[in-house]
């Protein structure tokens, strides 16, 4: 081979290398100071990330009246920044045919039970909000601790290869369970909980508030889980009787609208878990079978793509019912709960 041939060769190899590098940066969210490039400054850039805009992605998903309250950032700023992200995000039409294929490439996150992974479809969906709910001692809980850990497995083996965020606003987190659960994957305990990123919510505020750090840290590392356990027990107490049921709603509806933004963005599972009260009203509780239903209302309805109804059998036995769904039919699974974790009912 000639000197110019090699020189050819590698620059072919050079720009391969370059282009394969690109391709990779370009995997998931775009990171938000790639704004700087298309002239939006440094100062603004930094108001933006500290409003809890780390993406572009935020931004062109975001209303135009969210970035005017930001401090410093005037209407004529907001269209250039609006207008300089919808450029690079693609907002406007696609064919059935993208969208079958971009759901091809779903990654399910396994339960831990083969009978509960059935009845989903092949686990928890990512990308999207699953919500949990039902009676205490139901597995709610449990499920979250069991995700937590299943979410770091490989992929073949029904895992995201990714982290967790845990938020609780209960108390009820307990690190024990998922080195139990490492365990009976063969995971090293102390790398699983060095995985799971935890935060305690004291309010609906810091609920609110730890969103946005999570928005952040997903920009840093590969995260595949958010857990929020659970999602209305602090608004229960934060806003007691009808006169701030409005208020209540309205607040929430922002609190699910950022946990379907990050899911969006970053591709990642959400899992909430709810809690459940009496049908109190006479018609409803004469012809249900279970006069129980979630909290939340048609707002914390509306924003759970999946929502899957947990109850009590016997003894260690629980039973999961697709209450709601976009694509999975009505139906039912029993899993057990066990000192490792969520698993097949053992007959």
């Amino acid at each position: 081979m000639s000197a110019q041939q090699e020189r050819a060769s590698s620059s072919t190899a050079t720009v391969a290398a370059t282009t394969t590098t690109e391709d990779e940066e370009h995997v998931g969210p775009l990171l938000i100071v790639r704004l700087e490039q298309h002239g939006v400054s440094t100062a603004d850039i930094k108001k933006l990330q500290e409003a809890g805009y780390c993406t572009v992605e935020a931004v062109a998903f975001a209303p135009k009246k969210s970035l005017l309250v930001i401090k410093g950032i005037s209407e004529a700023k907001a269209d250039k920044i609006i207008a300089e992200a919808a450029k690079l995000v693609p907002m406007g039409f696609t064919t059935a045919t993208e969208v079958h294929q971009k759901r091809s490439e779903i990654i399910q996150l396994t339960t831990g039970s083969k009978e509960l992974d059935k009845l989903l479809g092949g686990g928890i969906e990512t990308g999207s909000i699953t919500e949990l709910f039902g009676e205490f001692r139901t597995g709610k809980t449990q499920l979250c601790h069991t995700l937590a850990v299943t979410c770091q497995l490989p992929i073949e083996m029904g895992g995201g290869e990714g982290k967790c965020l845990y938020v609780d606003t209960e108390g009820t987190f307990r690190p024990e369970r998922l080195l139990a659960t490492a365990e009976r994957y063969g995971l090293n305990g102390a790398d699983v909980l060095d995985n799971v990123a935890y935060a305690r919510a004291y309010n609906s505020d810091h609920q609110s508030q730890l969103l946005v750090q999570a928005a952040a840290m997903m920009t840093e590392a590969r995260y595949a889980l958010l857990i929020v356990d659970s999602a209305m027990a602090l608004y229960r107490t934060d806003y007691a009787g009808r006169g701030e049921l409005s208020a209540r709603q309205m607040h929430l509806a922002r609190f699910l609208r950022m946990l379907l933004r990050l899911a969006d963005e970053f591709g990642v599972g959400v899992v909430i878990t709810n809690q459940v009260v009496a049908q109190v009203d006479g018609a409803s509780a004469m012809f249900s079978a279970d006069p129980k239903k979630p909290i939340g209302g048609n707002i914390m309805a509306h924003a759970s793509t999946t929502r899957l109804y947990l109850r009590k059998g016997r003894g260690e036995t629980r039973i999961c019912k697709i209450y709601d769904s976009p694509c999975l039919p009505e139906s039912e699974a029993m899993f057990g709960i066990y000192a490792d974790g969520i698993g097949d009912t053992k007959d």
